[in-house]
């Protein structure tokens, strides 16, 4: 009797593994059934614009405000939120650079920054102040294409991984131009070597993939946005790494370092739209990827939306919305 009930016991664990193998196939996988949001807002180039200006526009203590209302607007859409840096937070203004941006590290830790792409004017100081920035910073600071000459290493993570509650998973890839050797004091960089971020990118995005840790693969970037590619004396940017990847490699680039608002103008290829505060914006795409930068200053947040679901990465809306900005008469500008 009491071999038949262990062997009626056994049987019965036997089948419940069996049918809780057979429900874990049936349930739904997170983003497959279900559509996943992302919200992404950015900033880039904010040159120690801690402080509002004269006329009381932007400011981080503006962009927090601002920042605040969107991820809780996020929130009620159900749609995760990511807080990126295009780089440049160096390097505007003497009560920044007075006190080596700790006033503006301090305040991208409240905003909520998830990550910052390293930019050429975080190397105006020597290495050590650069290395009390990344102490200051809770957020990673990355870039792919730095290297430490004597170690033959990256001096940064080449790349962030989060993983969102939703499920989703987004790789944050940092990329610095590679003219920064020649913008800043040499004796600052003469330990670092700058490659080319268009290789440095394929292999990282290679074995991110290979590696199957992301759903989808994000760039931020401090190299430059220039329609059609036409960079002048400036090394190749966005535009360029974007048309070189292979459709589908990369999903989207937030960018710095050029300045300017990229607003192209709807139904002409690769030209820059006349954009005012308060217009509707119209990021670039570019061999399937999207391209995002917002002009300077913090002056805007930019707003990206996306859905993801069953592996398709989907843009629903994008702005660039006003942080205090005014029009001539002195009114404050509303987004749309």
């Amino acid at each position: 009797m009491k071999h038949n009930l262990i062997k009626g016991t056994l049987a019965l664990a036997v089948l419940a593994a069996l049918a809780g193998c057979n429900s874990s196939k049936n349930e739904s996988k997170p983003c497959v059934e279900d559509v996943c949001k992302l919200t992404v807002l950015h900033t880039n180039d904010t040159h120690g614009r801690f402080w509002h200006n004269e006329d009381g526009e932007y400011g981080m203590a503006a962009q927090k405000t601002l920042v605040d209302r969107l991820r809780a607007e996020a929130k009620a859409a159900n749609s995760e939120v990511l807080v990126l840096s295009g780089g440049d937070v160096n390097t505007g203004v003497p009560e920044s650079d007075l006190q080596n941006a700790e006033p503006d590290f301090i305040a991208m830790n409240h905003i909520g920054y998830d990550a910052m792409a390293v930019g050429n004017h975080e190397f105006d100081n020597p290495l050590d102040i650069l290395e009390l920035q990344r102490q200051w910073a809770k957020f990673p600071m990355v870039s792919a294409n730095i290297y430490d000459k004597n170690t033959g290493k990256r001096y940064f993570d080449p790349y962030k991984i989060f993983k969102l509650k939703n499920g989703l998973r987004i790789a944050v890839i940092g990329l610095t131009t590679e003219d920064t050797a020649q913008l800043v004091d040499p004796n600052h960089v003469l330990n670092l070597e700058f490659r080319d971020p268009k290789v440095e990118v394929e292999q990282v995005i290679d074995g991110i993939k290979k590696a199957n840790s992301a759903d989808v693969i994000f760039a931020i970037t401090h190299m430059g946005h220039y329609a059609d590619g036409v960079h002048g004396s400036n090394a190749p940017g966005d535009v360029e790494m974007a048309r070189q990847l292979p459709v589908g490699k990369l999903d989207a680039i937030i960018g710095g370092h050029s300045q300017n608002p990229v607003c192209m103008e709807p139904g002409v290829a690769n030209q820059y739209a006349d954009f005012k505060p308060g217009d509707d914006c119209q990021p670039d795409q570019q061999n399937g990827t999207w391209i995002m930068q917002a002009h300077e200053w913090g002056k805007y947040v930019g707003r990206a939306q996306f859905d993801y679901q069953d592996g398709k990465f989907t843009l629903t809306s994008y702005e660039l919305i006003p942080v205090n900005l005014k029009d001539e008469d002195g009114a404050f500008i509303q987004e749309r």
